[in-house]
């Protein structure tokens, strides 16, 4: 199963969530802060001071890391594995999972909204890199979802009644042991298997 265009820049979004908080933080004018927290952001000539220096941008960029980041839960919860596959390995690989994204969330720790020729240029690096997982097929290999549950494995596997032994990665909501029978759906290049739900267990 492919994602739709708009699903897939919402998944890939989401997992930049840290990223943006990390810009949130560094976006405060930590000398005003002392003086209270002030919502008419929004206005110019405002009675008050705002602790963040773009606030805009900031909070803008955070709320649709967050609601991007709810859809990519979302998106999962949804997807119904039907198709039954019998596991002969399997390899729990986490930080095969953690090298897709944090890296470029540390790379970029040092960018503010105040350097606009350096936040362009992030732009256009995070609108390369969501063209590459897009069309690579790693786009739901999302970090933050190992906060959540989900676990990144390297398995062999067969369907049942077909001897021909297949490799597959899988993004698993539990644990999966080998010689069990799993039901999965596929996202991508990516098998999607739910053992922690009871409905879905063969």
């Amino acid at each position: 199963m492919q994602f739709r265009f708009l699903a897939s820049v919402a998944i890939f979004l989401g997992s930049y969530l840290p990223l943006a908080l990390i810009l949130l933080v560094q976006d405060v004018n930590y000398a005003v802060l002392a003086n209270g927290f002030c919502w008419n952001c929004w206005h110019n000539g405002g009675s008050c001071a705002t602790p963040l220096l773009h606030p805009k941008f900031s909070l803008v960029i955070l709320v649709v890391c967050v609601v991007s980041f709810c859809t990519s839960l979302a998106a999962l919860s949804r997807c119904r594995p039907r198709v039954p596959i019998d596991i002969t390995e399997a390899k729990y690989i986490p930080a095969e999972l953690m090298s897709y994204t944090l890296p470029y969330v540390v790379s970029f720790m040092s960018i503010g909204y105040q350097e606009t020729g350096k936040f362009l240029g992030l732009s256009i690096f995070l609108a390369w890199m969501f063209w590459i997982t897009h069309k690579s097929g790693q786009l739901i290999l999302n970090p933050m979802l190992t906060a959540f549950g989900w676990r990144l494995y390297e398995i062999k596997y067969a369907f049942p009644g077909d001897s021909t032994a297949r490799m597959g990665r899988v993004l698993s909501y539990g644990d999966i042991e080998p010689g069990q029978r799993y039901l999965q759906t596929t996202f991508q290049n990516i098998l999607i298997i739910r053992p922690n739900n009871p409905k879905e267990k063969v």
